[in-house]
């Protein structure tokens, strides 16, 4: 058996061309879409999504902005562009590009974001919203995974699910979509005991542990629906994700593949939530 491969690249294609009407619908109420993204620092990585961010947002003909930072700015000055920024009222969606330099206190800058504003979905205020099963804004990553299950027809409820990795980013909403969903979800960490016996019952894998290669095909339940949400580079240069796609491909059921798996979905979503945040603004005007 070979893995019917979700192709999220292709879905993020049809998720983004669904956005222009609403762009399009919203921009000629006078409520045209707007996402700032801060940058601090010059790490090449963050410089490629922030990149891609803004360029993901004027293609579906949104506003969009960076304002990047020198490393040493001092925290003071970032919180006050964010405070303007929360009045604007043009601005639907304020981003802060993680990782911020280690002077910074990262909680204290994502809680100054207008919670209504917050759409990467860490603020507490929309953390609490998740848990409650009555999310705001869900953080992009775990958000694009559910699509995903969506499109591929995978029903969650009673299903056992287990997720690797406990980050605020992507483990635990991950863990907390899934279980409003209706899954039995288990948490696990790369220094969980026996992960195999957790991983190889069940229905839904999803990992994220920043480990190249860790999900091996032997730790896979026959016909399990594997979501890679890991990104590494390899020394060779090459990119792969979190499982060993070439062992688990024979198999798992459904698996997602890095490059082109949940990446282009990631920011699909961000543009989804800032769509949504201009949208309750307008109505509510």
């Amino acid at each position: 058996m070979t893995a019917q491969i979700i192709d999220g690249k292709a879905l993020a294609e049809e998720l983004r061309q669904g956005f222009k009407a609403r762009v399009e619908a919203l921009t000629a109420k006078g409520h045209k879409p707007g996402l700032v993204v801060i940058l601090v620092g010059a790490d090449p990585a963050s410089e490629v999504y922030v990149r891609n961010k803004v360029n993901g947002c004027l293609a579906i003909g949104m506003h969009s902005e960076k304002i990047t930072y020198e490393a040493s700015v001092d925290q003071a000055t970032v919180l006050a562009k964010i405070a303007e920024l929360n009045a604007d009222p043009n601005i639907h969606g304020i981003l802060v590009q993680l990782p911020l330099p280690k002077h910074f206190d990262e909680e204290a800058v994502l809680e100054a974001i207008a919670a209504d504003k917050d759409v990467d979905g860490f603020h507490a205020e929309n953390v609490g919203a998740l848990a409650q099963g009555n999310p705001r804004f869900i953080p992009c990553t775990p958000y694009g995974v559910m699509k995903m299950f969506e499109k591929g027809n995978v029903d969650l409820t009673g299903k056992e699910a287990v997720v690797i990795g406990r980050s605020n980013i992507v483990g635990k909403p991950m863990a907390l979509l899934l279980i409003n969903a209706g899954a039995t979800v288990t948490v696990c960490n790369s220094r969980t005991k026996d992960l195999k016996f957790h991983t190889s019952r069940a229905d839904i894998l999803v990992a994220a542990v920043g480990k190249p290669k860790f999900v091996t095909g032997d730790m896979v339940k026959p016909g399990a629906v594997v979501i890679d949400v890991g990104i590494n580079r390899l020394p060779d240069g090459k990119l792969c994700g979190d499982v060993d796609y070439a062992s688990c491909l024979e198999t798992a059921g459904q698996i997602t593949p890095v490059p082109g798996g949940v990446g282009p979905m990631t920011i699909t979503m961000l543009l989804a939530n800032t769509i949504e945040a201009a949208e309750r603004k307008a109505a509510a005007a």
